[in-house]
């Protein structure tokens, strides 16, 4: 729990303050031209160091990699301070390509700790343990740009999120790179029930090149591939055509801290359900999934009916929105209160997408090498999904369109993800054999020992 809990709080700090400014649209920008094509550059490379990621911890260790996987999330919030100041947006795109390598390789250590260190009756309760505190980020990240702006009063007029608000996050996510330097190696680490997280063995190059390629012919993570494509999709269009289009930036900064809050509501309350150990595990998937189809299609519905109102936000020219009587704020509460609830809502929703996720590739094996290589697949998937996301948005495409090929996707992946959930076991007990005697396994053993 302990180890789960630091890691909690790097994401806390790092993606969780990410995930805070981005949720504004844009980045806390009136333009989101440069965030937009930065984002395409950041998940182009994680597709790649998604995939690679787990192979990387496992050869390497936890605390470095994720260590220096932190600090490109400073690099990438600096890079808006010279936005500001010169209106020029290549450093802010060059940072996306950094930020992708470091983010593909921290979810795939948070991945293997979220899903290998619990024993299997309590990977719901870690899994919801890691939102909460991570997703506690994205709320303190929301007050940011809430208090730096507070000043506008009733001002409608669109502006860019200050240098200091800027400032802010760069270091809470320096903090947060520094935090995985209290990490454990995994050999170290003993549940609840005395068992070893994993056995002393140590893996090789080619060994961990030989498993990545394996990936792409299991049946079941083949099986999750659209799950895993929609699952970071939606983002694009919630945090810049929906809230960056209709609110005022303090509002955008308060439906911020909202949506992580549900997010940490929803999976404090779906966690109960994934380890609810009256009914069968593929009982608990297949009941989730309904509810998650169920969620999912309220969703869109309703958002389809705010949708309907409107074409495009703020635009850099100068025009406001063509909403209806332009940006709402907070105060406004006749206004206000549909479309912040909305957004809340789309919080909840998406935790509950992620934790099912989570947790249905959790009930694949309890060996961490193997969720470590899992949990990258997942990201390295999510992030080709994400390229194509902020693209669309990037490239003007309307926004009707965009609700539309959302509502589409989810909708498509979830019978694969019903056959999956049809096939979960109530127990995994699938361990790796790591080749025994190579040079390149004493070499990396070395390694290990010495972070």
């Amino acid at each position: 729990m302990t180890q789960v809990v630091i890691m909690s709080f790097v994401c806390f700090l790092c993606p969780g303050m990410f995930n805070a400014l981005n949720a504004m649209g844009g980045a806390g920008q009136i333009d989101r031209e440069a965030s937009n094509n930065a984002h395409t550059g950041l998940y182009s490379t994680f597709i790649v160091f998604g995939v690679l990621g787990g192979a990387i911890v496992n050869l390497l260790g936890v605390r470095w990699t994720i260590f220096a996987s932190g600090l490109t999330y400073s690099l990438y919030s600096s890079s808006f301070i010279y936005l500001n100041s010169t209106g020029n947006g290549a450093f802010t795109i060059a940072t996306g390509p950094i930020l992708g390598i470091g983010a593909g390789i921290l979810w795939s250590a948070q991945g293997m700790i979220m899903m290998s260190y619990p024993m299997e009756s309590q990977k719901g309760r870690y899994i919801a343990i890691f939102w909460v505190i991570f997703n506690l980020g994205g709320v303190i990240g929301g007050i940011v740009p809430f208090a730096t702006n507070y000043h506008q009063g009733d001002n409608k007029s669109a502006v860019p999120l200050s240098d200091a608000g800027y400032i802010v996050f760069i270091v809470l996510e320096a903090l947060g790179a520094t935090s995985a330097l209290f990490l454990a190696p995994p050999s170290r680490v003993i549940r609840d029930d005395g068992s070893h997280v994993v056995l002393i063995q140590y893996t090789s190059v080619g060994f961990e090149a030989k498993e990545i390629l394996r990936l792409f012919r299991n049946r079941w993570m083949l099986l999750l591939v659209p799950m895993s494509l929609v699952s970071n999709f939606f983002y694009t269009y919630q945090y810049g055509p929906y809230n960056g289009s209709i609110f005022t930036l303090r509002t955008r900064g308060l439906n911020s801290m909202l949506y992580w809050a549900s997010q940490m509501a929803a999976a404090y309350g779906i966690s109960f359900l994934h380890d609810y150990r009256a009914i069968s595990r593929r009982q608990r998937g297949m009941y989730s999934l309904v509810l998650l189809t169920i969620l999912t299609n309220v969703m869109w519905g309703s958002t389809l009916v705010v949708q309907n109102r409107y074409t495009h936000g703020p635009l850099p020219n100068g025009e406001s929105t063509d909403y209806p009587n332009g940006l709402i704020d907070f105060k406004e509460s006749s206004r206000a209160a549909g479309p912040i609830l909305l957004y809340c809502f789309m919080g909840g929703v998406d935790a509950v997408w992620q934790s099912y996720a989570y947790w249905i590739i959790g009930t694949m094996t309890n060996d961490s090498k193997m969720l470590a290589r899992y949990a990258g697949f997942y990201k390295g998937v999510q992030s080709l999904g994400a390229t194509v996301a902020w693209q669309l948005d990037a490239q003007s495409v309307p926004l009707m369109t965009q609700l539309i090929v959302n509502w589409v996707l989810m909708v498509l992946a979830i019978p694969f993800m019903f056959y999956v959930a049809a096939n979960v076991k109530d127990t995994s007990e699938e361990i790796e054999t790591l080749p025994a005697n190579d040079w390149q396994t004493k070499y990396y053993a070395n390694i290990n020992e010495i972070l």
